[in-house]
């Protein structure tokens, strides 16, 4: 087993600190990658508070990882040590439901295996995510990263990224539509930047009328006030499509009314409590859907990196030491960060070695 370090909370009510724990050793088809970046998404923040009644402690958050192989597998055959390597969200799955094997691994019928909180095959212990200094993933699971961007900014595209292109790209978004996207936050402001980037004419839907500027920097073609109503009804039966990235509750009939016929609202976030119902009416009166999606599949997201590298997108972010996770935390919650929370794991080590002189000493 290797040792390896990260942040870990022991209970829903603990802050993060400082966690010693081992990783398998590489087998024949893995890659062992020393982790430089991992993005903060919400999502580490439900599990970590346990909203989601599925976390089991301690728990090392983290899938929006990005890293150098520093050792690989006898038979691997996809990557060289030395070279840029990416960890999303899943790092294994079933492999042969017919999901897997259309690679859309991430609705695995079976068993997908989440980058932390999943019970790993090989060992049958919990998996521990990105806010450590290295984590051992099969080659299959492992994305290319392209060294022509800011590694940093790179990170969450891992989650953020591919959580916003994935949908875009199923439903086709391009020249000609109308596309609204509702919240901009670590999700929202991906979701502008790749509609825009595929010439939909966009539309971000918000409560804070200070993101005027940024959402026009972004991508957005319009701007409007969802508690605004008369901003609102100007827009009815107009969009082709609707990304919802919220992950509270809230009326999603506002939304509804604003497709065209057969048009498609689309739910990103996971909230603590469901959505109220939505007017059974309006749905069958335009033949409206109301849909959801999540990542993309290994191929999709691997896709999704190389049209960022071809096209120069990134997710807008703020660097942080790891030891600023929990306030980073608090600050997610206040909105207060534009757009995504990213740990240099360098300060991870640094850390640990003056922990140690500490205690030698």
């Amino acid at each position: 087993m290797i040792n390896s370090i990260g942040y870990a909370a022991q209970s829903a009510t603990t802050p993060l600190g400082l966690f010693n724990f081992e990783r398998r050793e590489p087998g024949p088809h893995d890659v062992q990658i020393e982790i430089l970046y991992c993005g903060v998404c919400h999502s580490d923040l439900h599990t970590v508070y346990n909203e989601w009644k599925n976390t089991v402690y301690p728990i090392v958050p983290g899938h929006e990882i990005v890293g150098r192989v520093v050792k690989i597998g006898e038979q691997v055959t996809k990557f060289q040590v030395g070279e840029v390597a990416g960890v999303g969200c899943m790092v294994d799955s079933c492999r042969t439901c017919p999901n897997c094997r259309a690679s859309f691994e991430q609705y695995c019928d079976n068993e997908i295996i989440f980058t932390y909180n999943s019970p790993e095959k090989q060992t049958g212990k919990m998996t521990y995510g990105g806010y450590s200094n290295q984590i051992v993933v099969d080659e299959n699971y492992v994305l290319h990263v392209s060294q022509k961007l800011d590694l940093a900014a790179v990170a969450p595209l891992l989650c953020a990224g591919i959580t916003t292109y994935s949908p875009l790209r199923y439903w086709k978004v391009g020249r000609g539509d109308k596309v609204g996207i509702v919240g901009l936050g670590g999700l929202g402001h991906m979701a502008l930047k790749f509609a825009h980037a595929f010439g939909a004419y966009t539309v971000l839907f918000t409560t804070s009328s200070d993101k005027t500027k940024d959402a026009k920097r972004l991508g957005a073609d319009e701007f409007v006030i969802s508690k605004n109503n008369n901003e609102m009804s100007k827009h009815i039966n107009s969009f082709d499509f609707i990304l919802d990235t919220i992950s509270v509750s809230h009326n999603l009939d506002a939304y509804t009314q604003l497709l065209k016929r057969s048009g498609t609202l689309c739910l990103l976030g996971v909230p603590e409590y469901p959505h109220s119902s939505p007017d059974i009416n309006n749905l069958i009166n335009k033949r409206l859907s109301i849909a959801g999606s999540m990542i993309g599949g290994i191929k999709e997201t691997q896709e999704m990196l190389d049209f960022c590298a071809q096209h120069n997108i990134v997710c807008d972010i703020e660097l942080i030491p790891i030891q600023k996770i929990n306030q980073a935390y608090e600050r997610m919650l206040k909105s207060e960060v534009k757009y995504r929370f990213v740990i240099d794991i360098a300060s991870l080590g640094q850390e640990y070695n003056t922990t140690k002189t500490l205690i030698e000493g």
